[in-house]
């Protein structure tokens, strides 16, 4: 059974997974549940269908989204390593509100990048009542998230979805004028390329025990080209995305970014300071033997952010 290690305090995935509770909320995940080689209820994290009904029901469980789908080979990211991230994220917000998580609809976060999934929109509104925007390039992908939207009253009146008809654009054209964000949110593209993304897909498959594909490799977790690659991968994402910072940077609290590589950290600091941005945070987070990173950076003084916490969340 699979076991989830050294997930954040409030993450509600810590632990093992609960097959039995899972299949009692979600009777379609039973088709998938087997034995493992120790003797355990699990599933085979190697069949994609397997892996979405366990999010359909871990997303039934903990979050109460009757309706979740994602169309064929979109992303279905794992939700306990999701979840991290905004946990993590509120606590970043929690330093500059003398240490308590501000909650409910006064927080604003902008998710950059939002997919057919719309996870992470799913975890903040009822893991702390946040309000969501996100921003989506892919037509597919935001029509999906709409649906989903739609579809569970939990969300339709917290989540607004934007379109993003320019690729090269961050904040533009997402941002309205006068628009203030506490956070924004990014799970970027981290592959230089179709080609680097289908390795990179191979890798995995060999370590999750695939058989050989002959029409190439089959993501368990799936993903399109704007989900897994973009000109210049992750490092070239964020270096556009640190420096389109900087024109919404006094109506945005936070900007975060999850870093799947290490190798980019240098890089992601060295843009930050040409940036100008005065302070910058980097936050580990480690889901059994992963190791993944949350950078954060904020163009507003210690002061700034204080008044910004009294005036936003305190009223």
């Amino acid at each position: 059974m699979k076991t989830n290690f050294a997930l954040h305090p409030r993450n509600p995935h810590n632990g093992r997974y609960d097959f039995a509770q899972l299949t009692a909320a979600s009777p379609a995940l039973a088709a998938f549940v087997v034995p493992n080689p120790a003797g355990d209820n699990s599933i085979d994290f190697a069949n994609p269908a397997a892996v979405k009904a366990l999010n359909q029901a871990l997303l039934l469980q903990h979050y109460d989204v009757q309706h979740w789908d994602v169309p064929a080979g979109y992303l279905c990211p794992p939700i306990p390593g999701r979840a991290d991230y905004l946990h993590y994220a509120a606590d970043l917000l929690a330093t500059d509100n003398a240490g308590v998580v501000p909650t409910d609809k006064a927080v604003h976060v902008l998710d950059i990048g939002v997919g057919a999934n719309c996870v992470y929109p799913i975890i903040g509104t009822k893991a702390y009542g946040w309000r969501f925007v996100g921003s989506e390039t892919d037509a597919v992908a935001l029509k999906a998230a709409k649906s989903m939207v739609a579809a569970n009253p939990t969300l339709a009146n917290r989540v607004e979805l934007r379109a993003q008809s320019h690729q090269a654009f961050v904040f533009e054209d997402i941002v309205k004028p006068r628009e203030e964000f506490d956070l924004v949110v990014c799970n970027p593209p981290f592959h230089a390329s179709a080609e680097d993304a289908a390795a990179g897909s191979r890798r995995k498959g060999r370590n999750l025990g695939y058989p050989k594909a002959p029409g190439g490799p089959v993501l368990n977790f799936g993903g399109q080209n704007t989900e897994l690659w973009c000109e210049g991968g992750e490092e070239g994402f964020l270096k556009r995305m640190v420096a389109q910072s900087v024109g919404v940077r006094e109506r945005v609290l936070w900007f975060s970014t999850l870093i799947s590589k290490k190798e980019t950290l240098p890089s992601i600091y060295h843009f930050l300071k040409l940036a100008g941005s005065p302070e910058t945070r980097t936050i580990e987070m480690k889901q059994g033997q992963k190791i993944s990173r949350i950078v954060a950076w904020t163009f507003q003084t210690p002061e700034q952010r204080q008044e910004w916490a009294q005036r936003r969340w305190k009223a």
